[in-house]
């Protein structure tokens, strides 16, 4: 079971590493309409549409990859405080009453909407040539198949670890960086930095 679960994350981390590119893509994007419209004085119909879809296929194709991270906020203060036992069966509870039946409706209605979108050839209304929309609708489907492969996965984890007592670990990922972590990897001690800050006190009183 382990291994079927850590290939599915291992699926999902793909998907959202792959699609975090877009980032870049949205940033060049950006750049390039700034410097068209006050330098060049060549502003793009297309920018503000064309950004919207960028940041929504990022947003959508990263629900899976953060679910396989643990990155969701929580808002319940006391989950923290609960046995693995507690905490999987509350979830296992949470993820068949409400995930499941909600990815698989956002599945049936995103493959529906896509569906006639590209049927239609759907354009962005917003302006009268606007920019097709149906290429970007058909990553709502998609989004939904993936999170919903993801969800399976987290099921299969709360059930391994109502068997086993504790939650099986994740694979590792680009994490935020710990200062007293990083501190220790340099062998820094707080001493040093004060010494540090008083040196260069002092070389700032002698100028």
């Amino acid at each position: 079971m382990i291994r079927f679960i850590r290939f599915i994350d291992r699926i999902s981390t793909w998907v959202g590493q792959a699609f975090a590119w877009l980032i870049v893509v949205l940033t060049l994007h950006v750049c390039w309409e700034v410097a068209a419209r006050y330098l060049l004085n060549q502003p793009s119909a297309w920018a503000f549409d064309m950004q919207m879809m960028y940041y929504g296929i990022l947003f959508m194709m990263a629900g899976a990859y953060t679910l396989a991270k643990s990155g969701h906020v929580r808002g319940d203060i006391l989950y923290g405080f609960l046995p693995p036992r507690v905490q999987a069966g509350l979830d296992l509870i949470l993820y068949l009453a409400f995930f499941i039946p909600g990815v698989v409706a956002l599945v049936w209605a995103g493959w529906y909407y896509a569906g006639y979108s590209i049927a239609i050839r759907e354009h962005s209304s917003l302006m009268a040539n606007g920019p097709p929309i149906y290429p970007f609708k058909a990553f709502i489907p998609l989004a939904g198949a993936v999170l919903l492969m993801q969800g399976v996965a987290e099921i299969l984890r709360c059930a391994l670890c109502l068997w086993r007592g504790a939650w099986p670990s994740r694979e590792e990922d680009v994490e935020e960086v710990d200062v007293d972590k990083l501190r220790e990897m340099v062998n820094v001690k707080n001493e040093d930095i004060a010494k540090l800050d008083r040196y260069a006190a002092q070389g700032e009183q002698t100028r």
